[in-house]
């Protein structure tokens, strides 16, 4: 009788072998669910383009998977992201969108994160929309100096988010009195509050959300842009000062907006949880990008409103690094800045 043990090392062989083949990793997507989350509730910006991705990136992975949109709200970002860091499956059936002041947030050494953002597996970038502080059209509040002569509320969904740095970053750098109101679960509800009057304004998001989520307001004009964050004006708003413009000149300022600029930048970013297999992570990548090439996918978007200016993982996965390595002088005044206890 022969010993078993060379069948055994040839079937241990073959399975090695089908786990090589990149047609076997494509298969383990065919019947399976990926969950996708964000740090907002339904309504907001990140929601829009989350349900929007949702609807035409099955097509384009192999297996066609279904997909399901997880809202998790909750310190301003850093709930989702450390339920997808330390909690979530990690065979690439989750995905997240991460809030985008989280990457200041790491940056600068605040507290709350259990997982670095260096560990994802970043898929892209669906925007790089700027970042703009806006107020309600009847607050009486149009400029960036009307911000100075009087209290200014502003909503924010937690300690973590977008939503209280840019705030505490005017009021540090240009002596503006935005008063931080917590607790609003997302976009969509600080909309209203600003349309009821509970709220002057909100702090900060991306012009691409206002306009995929509020077009009506956009179109007429029920939104005051104070000022913009990016590395160029957005096309849309010639007459918003650019921080980087405002702070010309201030050799101390200089630095903290560059550093805020470049970091806010990657506005809309997907990744996947760390530890997920690289064969999974090159589909899905690959999913992405063909996605941010989908005609019908542009379409929506365009209908919407919904702005797509991508950035491949790699451009995401280098801004992500350069900003995590910001020299530690730069970081020390930022963090003391965005977080309330100024220059």
């Amino acid at each position: 009788m022969h010993s078993p043990a060379p069948m055994i090392r040839l079937a241990l062989t073959v399975a090695a072998l089908a786990e090589a083949v990149p047609a076997a990793a494509e298969d383990f997507y065919a019947g399976k669910i990926i969950a996708m989350s964000t740090h907002t509730g339904p309504g907001g910006g990140y929601d829009t383009y989350l349900r929007l991705l949702a609807r035409h990136f099955p097509r384009h992975i192999p297996g066609r998977p279904g997909i399901v949109v997880v809202n998790m709200p909750g310190a301003g970002g850093l709930l989702a992201l450390n339920h997808a860091g330390r909690v979530a499956p990690r065979d690439g059936t989750f995905l997240t969108l991460v809030s985008q002041g989280l990457l200041v947030h790491e940056a600068t050494g605040q507290p709350g994160l259990q997982v670095s953002l260096r560990d994802f597996s970043w898929l892209g970038n669906l925007s790089q929309s700027n970042i703009v502080t806006v107020t309600w059209h009847a607050s009486g509040v149009a400029a960036i100096d009307d911000a100075k002569a009087r209290d200014v509320t502003v909503g924010s969904t937690g300690a973590g988010s977008i939503s209280v740095q840019i705030p505490n970053l005017l009021n540090a750098l240009f002596g503006t009195r935005f008063k931080i109101i917590y607790g609003y679960k997302g976009g969509a509800e600080m909309n209203l509050a600003m349309a009821r009057g509970e709220l002057h304004g909100r702090g900060a998001n991306t012009w691409a959300s206002y306009k995929a989520s509020s077009p009506t307001e956009v179109r007429d004009r029920r939104f005051n842009v104070l000022m913009q964050i990016g590395l160029r004006k957005d096309p849309d708003l010639p007459h918003a000062p650019l921080l980087n413009d405002l702070v010309a000149g201030h050799p101390a300022h200089e630095p903290i907006a560059r550093f805020m600029s470049l970091s806010l930048t990657v506005t809309r970013p997907v990744a996947a949880p760390p530890g997920v297999p690289e064969e999974r992570v090159r589909i899905l990548r690959r999913a992405f990008d063909a996605t941010m090439r989908d005609a019908a996918f542009l379409a929506e978007a365009d209908k919407l409103g919904s702005e797509i200016d991508p950035m491949g993982w790699e451009e995401v996965q280098q801004a992500v690094t350069q900003i995590l390595a910001t020299p530690k002088d730069v970081v020390d005044r930022t963090q003391a800045i965005i977080t309330g206890r100024g220059l």
